[in-house]
C-alpha cells in the first residue's frame, strides 16, 4: 500500500515539474490587456512607418505617366504584330512540309 502511495506521489511531482518547466521555458506570462495593447501598438507603428516611407517616394508627373503608358502600349502592339507574322510564316512552312 505504501508503494502505491509513493508511486502516485512521484507521478504527481513529475507532472508538477513538467508544468513548471513548461512555464519557465522562456515564455513570460503577460496579461491579456498588455498583449492586446502591444498588438495594436505594433499595427499603429506599421501604418506610421508606411506613411513616412510614402512621403519619401518621388511620384511621376501626369505627363510622364502618359508618355510611358503610350510607349508600353506601342511596344506591346509591335510585339503582337511580330508574333502574328512569325506564327503565319512558321505555320505556312509546316503546312508545306506536311503537305496537308
Amino acid at each position: 500500500m505504501a508503494d502505491k502511495k509513493a508511486g502516485s506521489d512521484t507521478a504527481a511531482k513529475a507532472s508538477e515539474q513538467k508544468k513548471a518547466a513548461k512555464d519557465s521555458a522562456g515564455k513570460k506570462k503577460t496579461p491579456l490587456l498588455a498583449r492586446v495593447k502591444g498588438f495594436f501598438s505594433r499595427i499603429g507603428k506599421y501604418f506610421k512607418d508606411t506613411k513616412s516611407e510614402l512621403k519619401k517616394v518621388v511620384w511621376p508627373s501626369r505627363q510622364d505617366v502618359k508618355v510611358k503608358t503610350i510607349t508600353v502600349i506601342v511596344v506591346v502592339l509591335i510585339a503582337a504584330v511580330v508574333l502574328v507574322l512569325l506564327d503565319l510564316a512558321f505555320g505556312g512552312i509546316i503546312h508545306l512540309l506536311i503537305g496537308a
